[in-house]
């Protein structure tokens, strides 16, 4: 049985069952799924540096040369500068990256013009694809049309958008490791003043999770901070769609809290988040709205979308991992940042750096301003999706519930959009869903300290593995 699925964000699965004719049927489909769409037969492709992803990215290229399109390679860069360039052209785009997931597994991102795919371009794939257990034949590769300014264009969205001093002075720790943006992101961060170190370079691919942190990775930051040369710390995940950024003690700053300094900064009126991010938003994010969504990137952007048709000003989205997305142009004294409605990395590490040197803070005192409690999170690898559904069916049902939450207290209130989010007594929460893009189980708890968000998260994972492990045994 194939692992490759759709989810909350593209095609995923191991590398074993994408390389060859799978990625180049799937790409085949999407180029069948558009084809009606007119004169557009234009198609850019970008990857990450995972080991396998230049082979996977000239097959999409014979994939786009024998279904009538033209093949743009932009080479290794990050997903938010090849949807940039995706515009700028009016052309379609693939990026082949698995994003925080390990090096065993790869995926595909399908862009159309006007940006992400949406869940029902997915159906449109899936009805073109038809059999792909088939195996059919891989034509000879055919060389794509080279494209080398790509990310020199996204480095300049922000450049002409920003003041060049407004990270003067602030030293910054780039932990490069296998980021698709590690060169790109020392050079724009020194571009607007900023002492820029590069840490961590790395030759094998690194899976950073910027949501649910492993622990090497939080030890490995603590201790570069531990030395007091840096005021904070900044990475992303493999495709630079999702930040990390530490403060000075080496804390890494939750994404939703990124996201709600970022918004701020700009002046959004209205935010789009999915149901994983705190509650901070509507108790003092000062938005005149905010939309919750399920979790991933197709949600939010169709959230946006619908706040500016019921007439919403500035409008933006973001995630719990950190990714952030601009669904309006923002005028930012009289330099205009243009809409790009697809989670990106850069836009969240300038802004929240800029609003602290702005405020005369540290990132650390900044993010204690915004009194958004405490969350933490993690996940049961290795959880099929068949448990996980089993699991989550379960804890729907009210007596089950009950019964299951004894040790914590009650359920308050439950939200069923994207998993099961349970709102308890003392401003606390628990929120259970399966992961879109691999097979894990996760949790995520929100509580007035760190502490206790943690003690609750590994509460929730060692129930749910005593639930689904005495499901299994049944079975």
């Amino acid at each position: 049985m194939s692992s490759l699925k759709f989810g909350t964000s593209g095609l995923r699965g191991l590398v074993t069952d994408l390389v060859g004719w799978p990625s180049y049927a799937y790409a085949a489909a999407f180029f069948r799924s558009v084809s009606a769409d007119g004169d557009r037969r234009e198609v850019v492709i970008g990857r990450d540096l995972r080991d396998s992803s230049p082979g996977i990215a000239a097959t999409v290229a014979s994939a786009a040369a024998a279904s009538g399109f033209t093949a743009i390679d932009c080479g290794a860069l990050p997903t938010p500068a090849l949807a940039l360039e995706a515009m700028r052209r009016s052309a379609y785009a693939v990026m082949v990256t698995g994003s925080h997931i390990p090096e065993d597994r790869n995926g595909l991102k399908f862009y159309r013009p006007d940006g992400e795919i949406t869940k029902r371009d997915e159906i449109a794939i899936l009805e073109a694809l038809g059999d792909v257990t088939a195996v059919g034949q891989v034509p000879t590769p055919v060389p794509a049309i080279p494209e080398p300014d790509a990310v020199e264009r996204y480095h300049r969205r922000y450049s002409d958008a920003f003041s060049p001093e407004i990270l003067k002075d602030v030293r910054i720790a780039v932990y490069q490791q296998s980021s698709v943006a590690r060169d790109l992101l020392t050079d724009l961060l020194a571009s607007f003043g900023a002492s820029a170190v590069s840490i961590g370079r790395s030759n094998t691919f690194v899976p950073i999770d910027t949501e649910a942190h492993r622990p090497e990775d939080i030890a490995f930051i603590a201790e570069v901070m531990a030395s007091g040369d840096y005021d904070a710390l900044v990475t992303s995940d493999g495709d630079a769609d999702r930040p990390l950024v530490a403060d000075g003690a080496g804390r890494i700053v939750r994404g939703d809290v990124l996201g709600l300094i970022t918004a701020r900064y700009l002046g959004i009126d209205t935010v789009v988040v999915p149901v994983t991010a705190g509650s901070a938003l509507e108790q003092s994010g000062g938005f005149s709205r905010v939309v919750r969504t399920k979790v991933g990137s197709p949600f939010v952007i169709a959230g946006m979308e619908q706040a500016k048709a019921e007439g919403a000003g500035a409008v933006a989205g973001f995630e719990a991992n950190g990714g952030f997305l601009l669904g309006s142009d923002i005028n930012i004294a009289g330099r205009i940042l243009p809409a790009l409605p697809t989670r990106d990395a850069m836009l969240p590490i300038l802004a929240t750096l800029a609003a602290a040197r702005a405020a005369g803070a540290t990132l650390a005192d900044l993010v204690t301003s915004l009194d958004a409690g405490e969350m933490a999170s993690d996940r049961l690898p290795n959880t099929p999706s068949e448990r996980s559904s089993a699991f989550l069916a379960r804890l729907g049902d009210e007596i089950f519930r009950a019964e299951f939450l004894q040790p914590i207290g009650s359920s308050r209130t439950v939200d069923q959009q994207d998993g099961v989010r349970i709102g308890l007594d003392g401003g606390r929460s628990i929120h259970f869903r399966a992961s879109g893009n691999a097979p894990e189980l996760r949790c995520y708890a929100e509580a007035k300290t760190a502490r206790d968000a943690h003690d609750l998260v590994r509460w929730g994972l060692t129930a749910a593995a005593a639930v689904m492990a005495e499901q299994a045994s049944r079975s």
